[in-house]
């Protein structure tokens, strides 16, 4: 199935859900997710439950949206950037546990270099490759053209290969 049926199908059956469904479909996923971008667990359980919060405010219309988890995404991670701006903690954390015992993820040495990446190029690598979204669903969840969302994403390869290759 191609992607863009696949995303037709998923989006599809999002629309059909009630909140506490999506809820329970997408929370702890979205939670791994935002962990292993923000390299900072803690940070990440808060900026889900407030996406979380939001996206229920919102629900009517966010179910209607192209990429309602995407929506909720850009949102935690706006959210946990504001915080970080404000706390002036640039810098991302140690590897997070969320992460580090992920099925998905299980590869220590490669977690450590994705948590090290600049937070555009590993939120491009985590929705691909954990969340396993299409370039134009990381576009549309990040307001961005599909072009940067591709260019993000062959640079954040080349700099984890990079790295990975140095690390042997």
């Amino acid at each position: 199935m191609s992607d863009e049926r696949r995303t037709d199908a998923s989006v599809q059956r999002v629309r059909e859900q009630s909140f506490e469904d999506y809820y329970r479909n997408h929370r702890e996923r979205m939670l791994r997710a935002l962990a292993l971008t923000l390299g900072d667990p803690d940070l990440a359980a808060e900026a889900t439950d407030e996406a979380m919060v939001r996206t229920y405010q919102h629900w009517r219309k966010v179910r209607r949206y192209a990429n309602p988890p995407g929506w909720t995404y850009r949102v935690g991670l706006n959210w946990a950037r504001s915080r970080l701006r404000k706390s002036k903690r640039e810098e991302p954390g140690d590897i997070p546990e969320v992460a580090r015992f992920d099925t998905v993820t299980s590869d220590p040495k490669l977690v450590e270099q994705i948590v090290r990446l600049p937070l555009p190029a590993r939120t491009v690598v985590v929705m691909r490759y954990y969340l396993q979204w299409s370039n134009t669903e990381i576009a549309d969840a990040l307001d961005v053209p599909v072009g940067t969302v591709k260019s993000r994403l062959h640079r954040a390869l080349g700099d984890l290969r990079q790295r990975l290759e140095e690390r042997r």
